[in-house]
């Protein structure tokens, strides 16, 4: 299979290591630079400085540039009408989400968006838990704490996309993972509140603080997340009627009634092999994927409806 990954930074990589590691499918790959002058390679990854002449048929295409580009580079990429891996968030802005998901719904072009935490072990047993026991839920409460600076120490950190809100950078949408697993437990609430800031001691232009609240039917979802905490933490709370559910989301573990019923070694990059080696079965069997453009935009609006 040949593939395009536009962007190969730190996740663009990620990507490709997911791609090397399925060994039942040879790729062949491609990533499209922006300069040929001082253009690194990266393994076994070939070069190209256009999509205009390819002298090939792409199987598939991988989008991890920076966010805010990713709008342009969808308009351009839905003209070859072939599978779309999108790396969340899907867009920065929910009016050109509004403008791309008919587009890729009305051609039918098969698409994922990348929320790799969908495949973490933690959160797929706790899913299934709740589905089995079926549990009386009274409050859900998510929180993400994790120091920007510390993310890449060898960079200036306000120079990095997160730390920039015109280049899409934001803890809401870097984090835009813990949204999204609330979604993909509980569905779209009835209502939201957000309170999002960047008053913070790291003084960056993007988002260093949200706080949503979220209303369903029968209990309210908390979500706070911040680029500031030291001491990273990153839990999944669920108090019911019956026990409260713990999910230590880095940990690999999980309790119930404050005794533990899950443990796994298993790291957030390792769920980047299951995400791909999913998303390349699907366009094998011309299966639909589960979160499409289309539900990453319901959790995009999620993410920015009170911004």
């Amino acid at each position: 299979m040949k593939v395009v990954i536009i962007g190969l930074g730190s996740i663009g990589k990620k990507h490709v290591d997911a791609l090397m590691q399925i060994e039942e499918h040879n790729f062949d790959i491609y990533a499209l630079r922006s300069s040929m002058n001082k253009t690194k390679t990266y393994k076994n990854v070939n070069n190209i400085y256009s999509l205009e002449v390819l002298p090939f048929e792409p199987d598939f295409f991988i989008i991890s540039n920076p966010t805010f580009l990713h709008f342009q580079t969808l308009q351009t990429l839905i003209l070859f009408e072939k599978p779309l891996l999108i790396e969340k968030p899907a867009v920065m802005l929910l009016k050109e989400a509004a403008i791309i998901e008919p587009i890729l719904r009305k051609k039918n072009i098969l698409n994922y968006v990348g929320c790799n935490l969908r495949f973490l072990e933690v959160l797929t047993f706790s899913k299934d838990f709740l589905r089995k026991k079926n549990l009386r839920i009274n409050e859900v409460n998510i929180y993400a704490g994790s120091y920007l600076p510390s993310w890449r120490p060898s960079q200036n950190f306000r120079e990095v996309y997160s730390a920039n809100a015109k280049m899409g950078g934001g803890i809401h949408l870097d984090f835009i993972h813990e949204i999204d697993y609330l979604y993909w437990f509980f569905g779209k609430p009835k209502m939201q509140h957000s309170i999002l800031r960047n008053n913070s001691s790291l003084e960056i232009s993007a988002i260093d603080y949200a706080n949503y609240s979220y209303v369903y039917n029968e209990f309210v979802a908390s979500v706070v997340l911040n680029y500031y905490r030291k001491d990273r933490k990153r839990t999944f709370e669920i108090v019911a009627e019956e026990g409260t559910l713990l999910i230590e989301v880095e940990k690999g573990k999980v309790f119930f009634k404050q005794e533990l019923i899950f443990q796994t070694d298993q790291s957030i990059l390792d769920t980047y092999f299951k995400q791909m080696r999913y998303f390349v079965n699907c366009i094998k069997s011309n299966e639909k994927t589960m979160n499409t453009f289309s539900e990453a935009f319901e959790v995009l609006q999620m993410c920015l409806d009170d911004e």
